[in-house]
Formats: structure tokens, sequence, C-alpha cells
């Protein structure tokens, strides 16, 4: 019999700011986080907007200088957002048995600008230059690797590179350990930073990102027929997810339930999604058979709705596949439209989000969706966040190479 799993803690980066309760404010209040490039000079980029984690992001509280310099950005985003989401779980570090914690993080692209920034030293100086930890500055598992070492996790430890989907690939994944019985404690999301001149430049090449330099917080607008693609963003989600029997015991509090994951593969093409939205609607159909609810219990969906044009309709095509005639009364959802994509942390961004949606009755919007797109023909809850009785909520994520990742959450009982 499967254990129950809860989340104790969360923690969050993004564009809209560092923590839980910054970004609740920010999304609950409809307010972008997107803005000019500063990390680079973007001028000769199509693209010369994105969504950066500004001057508000201070690392020195939870990493040491020493540590700063060995770890490329996005491992600083997984190692705050950890720290936060600890610090709210209130679980003990070391843990007393160790071997029962484990770390998942996923990431798309891991320390792309520690490689990119490698490249250009071989190239200029040559390769006797290179820096010596330039690979575990870059590679994708070390973020959980440094995780584990900072907090004593000894446990299942591994990345998981998914695209899109990553994290909430890795909260699907820790939801399947705890549940089993494998671990007691995960902690488990995303981290990104792939605000960078290959980036920016190859999303550009696949004519994916949107150039809307000149109005950059309506760049993002999910749904909406005006939409001219998708804006890059970075940061990092994390969630302690935790057997329900172990938060009891040490009387922790509970933000809420994970109790439905599903994951397919369209099986179609590297960067469009099917045409018919299968893998979409088999990935949200498992997670609702997982948690063994029906259609009708779910009141909010947190989108993928990345403001692309395929990708928006093709979800919303998926929704009324599956939801039928409940399609109409679902609430749903792009908070991208306000912290842009943040690629492989997007989904766990958005879990958390999620549950506060569970935890507050509230929906967040989606902002500039102006003039509807006909072929995207839901309630996507535009402009304004609106209050509703959230029992059960459903995360998509879908990403290049058809992967699809559907998440379900229960509001706490306690």
């Amino acid at each position: 019999m499967r254990r129950r799993v809860v989340v104790t803690g969360m923690g969050m980066v993004t564009c809209l700011g560092t923590g839980v309760a910054a970004n609740w404010e920010a999304v609950t209040s409809g307010r972008s986080g997107i803005g000019p490039i500063t990390l680079f000079d973007p001028q000769s980029f199509i693209t010369q907007i994105a969504g950066e984690v500004r001057g508000n992001f201070d690392p020195a509280g939870c990493i040491s200088a020493k540590e700063l310099r060995r770890m490329d950005r996005y491992q600083q985003f997984a190692v705050v957002a950890a720290s936060e989401a600890l610090a709210d779980s209130g679980f003990r570090c070391p843990p007393e048995n160790p071997y029962r914690c484990g770390v998942i993080v996923g990431s798309g692209m891991g320390g792309l600008a520690t490689i990119e920034n490698g490249v250009e030293i071989l190239r200029s100086k040559g390769p006797k230059r290179v820096p010596p930890l330039m690979i575990p500055m870059a590679v994708i598992n070390l973020a959980p690797a440094i995780l584990s070492i900072k907090f004593g996790f000894k446990g299942p430890n591994f990345g998981v590179v998914n695209a899109c989907t990553s994290g909430s690939s890795a909260i699907g994944e820790a939801f399947r350990l705890v549940g089993e019985g494998r671990a007691d404690v995960v902690l488990a999301g995303g981290a990104e930073a792939v605000i960078t001149t290959l980036s920016v430049s190859a999303f550009n090449a696949l004519r994916a990102l949107s150039s809307r330099n000149d109005e950059p917080e309506k760049a993002s607008r999910p749904f909406d027929a005006d939409r001219d693609g998708f804006v890059m963003s970075e940061g990092s989600g994390m969630l302690l997810v935790e057997a329900l029997e172990c938060a009891e015991a040490r009387g922790a509090r509970i933000h809420g339930e994970i109790v439905g994951y599903g994951a397919t593969d369209d099986a179609y093409h590297y960067v469009m999604p099917a045409p018919d939205g299968e893998g979409a609607y088999q990935s949200m159909k498992l997670a609702i058979e997982d948690a063994g609810i029906t259609t009708e219990q779910v009141v909010y969906i947190n989108a993928h709705g990345t403001s692309t044009d395929l990708n928006d309709k093709i979800e919303s095509l998926a929704v009324r596949k599956l939801f039928r005639s409940a399609a109409n009364r679902v609430s749903i959802s792009s908070t991208k439209s306000m912290t842009g994509h943040l690629i492989g942390a997007a989904g766990a961004v958005e879990a958390i989000y999620t549950i506060m949606s569970t935890k507050t009755g509230t929906i967040p919007p989606t902002i500039n969706l102006d003039t509807p797109d006909p072929e995207c023909d839901l309630d996507y809850t535009p402009h304004r966040a609106v209050t509703r009785d959230v029992e059960y909520a459903m995360s998509n994520s879908f990403a290049f190479g058809g992967q699809n990742a559907s998440l379900v959450f229960r509001r706490s009982e306690s």
C-alpha cells in the first residue's frame, strides 16, 4: 500500500523575487518580472529581454565566498531555494538517519554559462588555462550532490535532465520514492540559469522566443492571439517531500499533499508537440487516475502555457479532450505570463504556486491575455486572480522531445 506523501517545506528564487512569500504576492497581484537582459550585452540579439533574477538575490547568507567561486549560477539558485525549503519545514539537518533522505534536482541545461566561459578560455588562452572546476560547475548531477553535502542527505541522489519537464519530473520521482517507502524525505525541485549568449541565440534560431523588446512586461502572453514566443527565465524551486507519517511524528506543518503523477512522451517530434495532444492528455489522465479522483474534482490547472503558438493550442485541446463537459468550469492559468519560462526549474516553481492555490483558495491570473486565441477557448483567469475553493489542483509541464509530466496536489487536511 502506497504511503501518503506531503510537502512540508518550499523555497524559490525567480525574477519576481527570492522566497515563496514574495513570489506569491507578485503572481497573485499580476505583476511581471520580465525586463531587459543585463547579464550580457544583448544589442545584437533578436531577443533582448528575459526573466532575470536581479539585485534582491543574495546567496551570501547561504553560501560562503569560497563555495560561491566553485558554483555555477544555477547551483547557487538551488542552494538558496533548498535552504528556504528546509528552514520552512523545520526538518533537522543533518538527519538522524541520512540514508532515508534523498535529493533530486532537475535542470534542462545545467551550468551552461560555465561551459560557454570554459570554451572561450580554451580558444583564447589554450587548454592549460581551462578552469579545474569547470566540470563540477557544469554538470547537472552536481546540484543534488552539493545539496547532499550541505545538508547531510545520504539517500537516493540524482539529477533529472528532461528539458522543461525536469522540475516536475524530479518532484514526481520524489513522490514515488517516498510513496514506495524507499525514502522518508526527499528534497526535490529544479534549477536553471540559461540566460546566456549561446542559449538566447540558439532559441532565437528556433524562432521560439518573444522579441517584444519594447514592452518586456507584456511579452509573455499565453493563450493570447498576439503571442510571439516564450520569454527565457532563470531561478529555482525546491520542495521538501515527506512521508505523512514522518511529518506527523515530528509535528511538521503540512503545505499540501502530492496525490498523483503522470508521465508520458509524444514520440512525435524533436521540438513540436503532437498535434492531437495525446501525450499531454495521457499525462494528465494518468495523474488523475494515480490520485484516485475524477476530473470533476480538479478545480485548478497551472498550465504549461508557454506563450508559443502550438504549445498553447495543444494543451488547450488536451484539457478539453480529458475534461469534456467539465473543462469550462476548471480555472486555468499560466504563471509564466509573469515569471517567463524557467525551463528545467519551471515545473518546480509552478508546483509551489499550485500548492499555494490549494492553501489559500486563490487562483493566480494569466496576465496579458488581451485578445484570446479562438483555438484557446477555456477559462484562463485573465488579468486578475480569483477566489475558489480548491481541494485538488494540477500542474502541467511539457517539453522538447515530447516529454510530458503532470502532478496532482490536494489541500492539506490540517
